[in-house]
């Protein structure tokens, strides 16, 4: 008998003004942090975590956390959304599941600079982004959603990618990018995570 992919579980961490909601996947191996994109949640990285936790190989065995930037899903919104008070929030979340390993922190749209920020402070296996942001911040929420290629997106996956239509929530984020132009160019890849989440999850399960 095979055993049982392991249930999604939901917690919180912090206090009512700056709670982070979180799913987790499994109990052991090493943690995976999976970090949507603004004005989306925590829910866009479902298929993906219930592939991850199917693994029977004990090399690949890992904690999965996909979390919500405050202000979005469950997480209580706030006022300093700064990149290196996030991270630290995010240092202590994965400290307390007592797991000891670096974690692989994989970030969609504007949370790649988020799992940037973090491998630049703290010890971590690997980054992973999706569709990282060119440039600066949008203006409007359209702006921010013009590039977003849901077609490629199977119709049973669609659910998981309902953003919020919040402009004030998107400007909230602007400091985010700073007055530094990002110089590089980057193809801007949509949802691969849910255009094929076995595949995306093969891939990840690489880096653990």
């Amino acid at each position: 008998m095979h055993p049982q992919a392991p249930r999604r579980t939901t917690h919180a961490y912090g206090t009512p003004v700056n709670r982070l909601v979180y799913d987790r996947w499994g109990q052991f191996g090493r943690p995976v942090v999976l970090l949507h994109g603004l004005l989306y949640d925590r829910t866009m990285w479902w298929p993906v975590a219930a592939e991850l936790g199917q693994s029977k190989n004990r090399g690949s065995t890992c904690s999965v956390l996909a979390v919500d930037l405050p202000g979005h899903g469950d997480s209580a919104p706030r006022g300093d959304h700064g990149l290196s008070t996030l991270a630290a929030d995010l240092a202590v979340l994965i400290n307390r599941l007592d797991l000891h390993r670096a974690p692989v922190l994989v970030g969609h749209g504007e949370s790649a600079l988020l799992a940037e920020a973090f491998a630049a402070e703290y010890a971590t296996k690997a980054v992973l982004t999706v569709d990282e942001p060119p440039g600066d911040l949008p203006e409007t929420v359209e702006q921010h959603l013009a590039t977003a290629d849901l077609d490629a997106v199977p119709e049973l996956y669609r659910q998981f990618a309902v953003p919020r239509r919040d402009v004030a929530l998107l400007h909230s984020y602007r400091s985010w990018f700073g007055k530094k132009k990002r110089d590089r160019k980057v193809s801007r890849a949509g949802f691969p995570h849910l255009s094929a989440p076995a595949s995306f999850a093969t891939n990840l399960r690489a880096l653990l």
